[in-house]
């Protein structure tokens, strides 16, 4: 009976002009079923009803007629009704319905996507990718992504999973992934960044973690030569410091004797020399010689600060004292140039605890670098004051000034704001990188003010009372600490006894000497 109400709603939704009714591949709609059966059941019994009114043949043809009338009717009624709206579904849902039953949305994902459960263990294997990573990856279901993992990288995975257990959303590692079925050319391990999002159940446990796999072995790359680039810079620099200080140590020997020598014959203690250019030669002999010996000792003390082995001694002294010094020191120098240098130390000041031979130095660098690019009628002042807890050494000239784009530069060894084919003052310029690390070695700091043509202000500032300065020279140094000369490393200190007949007990480096 179904089947015969279908194929007698269908035929009458194509007598009525309802679209789509006469196909086979689709059921007629419930409301033309509906008519069809009225329709079955008002045949035999309208012409019944009509024959109590009128003749029996005239009551069956009517009754027919009408039947078949209000069904028509009926069905048009029901085609012109408007439909009801389908309902809108989600990107995600529309995206569910129309991919294929056999694609996962996760395989429209980058990369490598793996399912793992609350272990760590490998559940499902999806991405885009995935063809092309599984072709050198052996089976990671179960524990076979773990097993592929590096040894190193494997405890910082599981570490990211129990992270997640314990509540984490998200978490990201860096693993090496062995594939050993490539050739014996290629690198043994795949540089891989795990990117994990967790999936709680209802209860907030974790249920499960996707993890979306990308190869980073450019970029591993890239960080592996800049660490080595970085070390063998770090090399060149130990091998330049140690450089510098062997060579200081060679040259101080002969400028020794060539210094002793030299005033020997300036002093004529055995015989009268027999010209004035004699004397001239011999006074030139002199100054080149402790030009020459001030350079290497500037060379060795930056090496020495370099590699971590300078020595501060602090002491209080009177900044004054330290102040008057260096003025007497390059007054001479000062007027044969044709340069007035003063000096402004009010009483206040006072004293400082710091190491007086250190400060000394960093005075007559800066103001033996103010003379030199000063021209003749300028004037070099030094100043000292006293800021709360600082003390405040200003060094300021009227010379030729520092360009901007060179401020960041100086400092730097062997840096000197002019190239070596237009400069026309000397120098190594090693005054300057000395400077910064004596100040850096009390705790302080120095700033540099110029202006190209008006001069320069150097201001040099550290504690007064010694609290900048940092006592253990290795946490200077840190890592990157030279000894020179080298020692011998030993494990257990060697103590040198005296001898037993006596001659060498007051001998200090015989009676105790350590190795």
């Amino acid at each position: 009976m179904n089947n015969i109400a279908d194929r007698m709603a269908a035929r009458l939704g194509a007598v009525a002009g309802v679209a789509g009714a006469d196909t086979g591949d689709a059921r007629p709609s419930a409301a033309l079923r509906a008519t069809t059966l009225a329709l079955l059941a008002a045949v035999p019994g309208l012409p019944l009803v009509l024959s109590a009114v009128m003749p029996a043949s005239a009551a069956l043809p009517a009754g027919v007629a009408l039947a078949g009338a209000g069904a028509l009717l009926a069905t048009a009624a029901n085609a012109v009704r408007k439909p009801a709206p389908a309902p809108v579904r989600s990107f995600s849902e529309e995206l569910a319905v129309t991919a294929p039953e056999t694609v996962s949305p996760y395989d429209l994902f980058a990369g490598l996507v793996t399912l793992h459960d609350a272990r760590g263990f490998v559940t499902a294997v999806h991405g885009r990718d995935k063809a092309d990573v599984l072709s050198w990856m052996r089976d990671p279901i179960g524990r076979g992504y773990l097993d592929q993992i590096h040894v190193s990288d494997r405890i910082g995975f599981l570490a990211a999973i129990d992270r997640l257990r314990q509540g984490a959303t998200r978490e990201t590692v860096d693993i090496r992934i062995d594939r050993p079925s490539l050739g014996a050319d290629a690198e043994q391990f795949m540089h891989m960044r795990v990117e994990m999002t967790a999936l709680a159940g209802p209860d907030g446990a974790l249920m499960a973690v996707v993890a979306q796999s990308h190869d980073i072995s450019a970029e591993a790359r890239l960080k592996g030569e800049n660490v080595r680039r970085a070390a063998d810079a770090e090399s060149a620099n130990d091998a330049k410091t140690r450089f510098l200080a062997a060579v200081s140590h060679e040259l101080r020997t002969p400028l020794n004797a060539i210094l002793g020598f030299s005033d020997v014959l300036s002093g004529e203690y055995f015989g009268k020399l027999e010209n004035d250019r004699q004397r001239e030669y011999v006074a030139l002999i002199h100054q080149s010689g402790s030009h020459l010996l001030s350079v290497v000792n500037t060379m060795l003390d930056v090496s020495k600060i370099e590699a971590g082995r300078y020595e501060l001694l602090t002491e209080p002294f009177v900044v004054a004292d330290s102040v008057k010094a260096c003025e007497q020191m390059l007054g001479l120098q000062a007027r044969d140039k044709g340069i007035q240098l003063t000096s402004r130390v009010p009483r206040a000041v006072g004293e400082a605890v710091a190491d007086q031979r250190a400060i000394q130095q960093i005075l007559i660098n800066l103001v033996g670098n103010a003379i030199k690019f000063t021209d003749r009628g300028g004037i070099v002042t030094i100043d000292a004051a006293r800021e709360g807890k600082d003390l405040l050494l200003v060094v300021s000239d009227t010379g030729i000034g520092i360009p901007a784009d060179k401020l960041a530069l100086i400092g730097q060894p062997f840096m000197q704001v002019e190239n070596e084919y237009t400069r026309k003052y000397e120098g190594t310029g090693l005054g300057l990188s000395l400077v910064k690390g004596l100040v850096a070695l009390h705790g302080g700091s120095l700033t540099i003010q110029s202006q190209p043509g008006e001069g320069t202000v150097i201001t040099v500032r550290i504690a007064a009372d010694g609290s900048g300065v940092v006592s253990d020279a290795s946490v200077r140094a840190a890592s990157s600490t030279v000894d020179f000369p080298p020692r011998l490393a030993s494990d257990k200190e060697t103590v040198y006894e005296p001898s037993n007949d006596g001659k060498d007990t007051q001998d200090e480096r015989a009676r105790q000497k350590t190795a």
